[in-house]
Formats: C-alpha cells, structure tokens, sequence
C-alpha cells in the first residue's frame, strides 16, 4: 500500500493534465493548491460484483486518505447511468466501456465528449442459457447454433445495452457459432438486476450480464453458463471509471484524486482472498447489489459451476488489479469496441479508431496517478489479444480487422 501522504501524491501526480498548470519546483501547483477542487463526488453503480472497487474505496476509507468523499450512487439502468453523466447528475460512474464511446460519437443517444480514467476490471462476466433450452441440448455455441436450426421460431437474448460490452460478447459469441445475432435471432436490452426475473417468466432464451446474475440464475435453477466472457477473451476489459471530458478539465485535482482512490481499494480487493471475501460480504448487501453472498463470494474466488454438474476452477476470473494490468486504460481496447460498432452497423463508417480511443482513454491522467502510486504501467499504448474464433486483435488495422467477419452487417 502506498505509504506517501495524500498531498506529497497529489503534488507527484500533478504534471500534464488537460487545463491544469505543470508543478513547479518545490511540488507547489503553478495554478495554486493542489487540493481537490470539488470534494464531494456522486459515483454512478449498478448492482454488479464489478462495481466492486468503487464501493471499496468508500466503504473502507480510501477516498478521505485523498481529500475526497465518494458517494456511491445505485442506478436503475446503464441508460440512466448514461443521462445522469451527461446532464451531470453524477460526476463519474461505474460503467460500460462500450457506453462511454457510444455516448462520445452520439451512437448511443446525446453525444457528449466522454473520458475513460482508467478500467476498473477485466473477466468475470458470463453467458447464460435458459434451463429449457439446456434441456434440449443447448449448453454452447455449437448446440445452440443445432438446436436453433432444428426448431425454428424467434429466439431472444438479451444484453444490458446497445452499445455496451454485453451487447458485443453476446453479438461476437453468437456469431462466433455461426448464428447471426442481427438476422437470426432478436436482440434485446435489459439491466443487469432484471436479467434472472426476466428469464425466469421466459422473457428471453439466453443473456449476457455481469455477475453475480449469472451464479445466481443457476442458483435459481432458471438457467446454465454457457460460457464465461473470458472464455471469449481473456483478461478482456470490461467495467472502467467514467467522467466527461468537462469533468476532467474543470476537477483535475479531484479526478486524479478519486483516482488514487479506487485503484487502491482494487489493489486491496485482489491482494488476499479474505479482502476478497470481506469485499463480497460489504457489496452483497442491500444498498449494492442487494442478493445473498453465496451468489458472489464463489466467482470471486474462480470456483465456477456451470449449473449442469460441471465444476471447475478458473484462473482468469474476474480480477480488479492484478499489479496494475487491469487499470491501464489501452488504446486498443477502447478502439476494439469501435471495430464492433462498426461491425454491428452502430457506426455507418469507420471512425478515425486510434484518434477517437485517444480523446477518450486519459492515458497521460493515468500514468501520473500510476506513477504516484508506484503502480506499473505497461510500455505500450497497444496490447494484443487472440480471441474465441483464433483471430487476434492488437489494434494495428482496425479497419481491415471491423471488415474482416463474414457474419456483419
């Protein structure tokens, strides 16, 4: 844990960000003091075990340590996290990748020029199948794709919203066992906490979510895992930090101070398996994400079952630190979603990906907090990745990559 007091961290970080004054000599701010400029701050969650660090650094102090007060905010959908952030009624939120760069290019209602601070976890979300289609020998892709093509009807499947990760591993995992998500089957938009209620009145065949919905449609005995999204990709990103870029410019102090905030309580959840099960207790609880503990304490720790007898352990399960690689906001995740967009017909042309992934991604903001903290960052801007179907993204050709699925729009 760092051991540097708030103000000696505050002055190490305070180099190049937007609209803010280099330090000078001495560590004092050319602009004036480096306190925070706003030291109450709403931070937007839905309940997910991946709102995890958010909580965290409220509930264990870390915020006071930097001068701040997080007020976790417990939000109904992705849709209000998104219009709460652009009129300003939250400052930050826990929120989807995806939704930050749909609101940034208006695909995913108004456009706004958004920022990513930094990701708050990679892994640990899951496809789910009902237990009827199971019954019938859907339990993965392929059986899906056989089982669909064998009785033919309308078969739903949700996401939590349409720009979001969900929507994409949904959209790439359908694809990848040769079902069109757009022309052979429907697609569509639930939160997260209605996904079991939703599938269990038969709403839908299969979803996409976050845990601890996934678990606990198991549990429930309404649905199976088809597979985990890091089946799809490993250490993928997932949930980040995110503000609008008007945040940034107007709060920098305050930015880089909810910073060091979360990406201690991410150090603290992945640094012991008791933090991790203390952490599973705290947001299992009414005011989070208001479901039994048994529902999150067991994918935390990588002990998965996938509701038909199956049981195992996964190493790649959801992680929130992890030294560092999971908070690095990378350039090519940010533009990978953009490549599926586009993919998906959610872009009409292809944006200009690295220029796009650079307004949004605060990778300078990241690296003075990160250097503040003695937290390592990786030395490229870039990271490559092989996904399910053996195709391998490293963010080189996003053009050639959105255009290159026979299953697109």
């Amino acid at each position: 844990m760092p051991t540097l007091s708030r103000r000696q961290l505050l002055q190490a970080a305070g180099a190049t960000v937007i609209g803010s004054a280099a330090a000078l000599p001495g560590g004092a701010w050319a602009a004036g003091s480096d306190k925070p400029e706003k030291e109450e701050v709403k931070i937007g969650f839905i309940p997910l075990t991946d709102c995890a660090s958010v909580v965290m650094a409220s509930v264990l102090g870390f915020d006071k340590k930097y001068g701040v007060k997080i007020i976790p905010t417990k939000e109904a959908s992705w849709a209000g996290v998104r219009d709460k952030l652009v009129n300003g009624e939250l400052d930050m939120s826990h929120v989807l990748y995806g939704l930050i760069y749909g609101v940034h290019l208006g695909t995913a209602g108004p456009k706004k020029d958004m920022a990513v601070l930094m990701t708050l976890n990679n892994n640990g979300q899951a496809i789910t199948l009902s237990k009827a289609l199971a019954d019938k020998g859907a339990v993965d892709g392929p059986s899906l794709a056989k089982v669909m093509a064998a009785n033919p009807r309308e078969y739903t499947f949700a996401g939590t919203f349409p720009t979001g990760t969900h929507a994409m591993w949904m959209h790439y995992w359908l694809a990848a066992a040769g079902i069109n998500p757009l022309s052979g089957a429907k697609l569509i938009t639930v939160p997260p906490p209605q996904m079991v209620a939703n599938m269990r009145v038969g709403n839908m065949d299969g979803f996409c979510v976050g845990e601890p919905w996934n678990h606990r449609a198991i549990m429930d005995g309404i649905g199976i895992t088809a597979n985990t999204t890091q089946d799809i990709w490993k250490d993928h990103p997932e949930k980040v930090l995110g503000t609008t870029a008007d945040f940034v410019k107007k709060y920098p102090n305050t930015t880089r101070a909810v910073m060091m905030a979360v990406l201690e309580a991410s150090q603290w959840i992945d640094a012991s398996l008791s933090n991790k099960m203390k952490m599973a207790e705290t947001v299992s609880q009414k005011a989070y994400i208001n479901t039994g503990v048994d529902a999150i304490n067991q994918r935390i720790l990588g002990r998965y079952q996938n509701g038909l007898g199956k049981t195992w352990d996964d190493p790649n399960h959801m992680k929130f630190f992890n030294d560092g690689a999971v908070n690095f906001p990378y350039l090519s995740d940010g533009m990978w979603f953009l490549t599926q967009h586009k993919r998906w017909g959610l872009l009409k042309d292809h944006p200009d990906y690295l220029g796009v992934a650079k307004q949004i991604n605060q990778i300078d903001l990241y690296k003075q907090v990160a250097s503040a903290m003695k937290i390592s960052v990786p030395k490229d801007v870039m990271r490559s990745s092989k996904l399910m179907d053996g195709i391998v993204w490293d963010g080189k050709d996003p053009k050639k990559y959105a255009d290159s699925f026979k299953i697109r729009a």
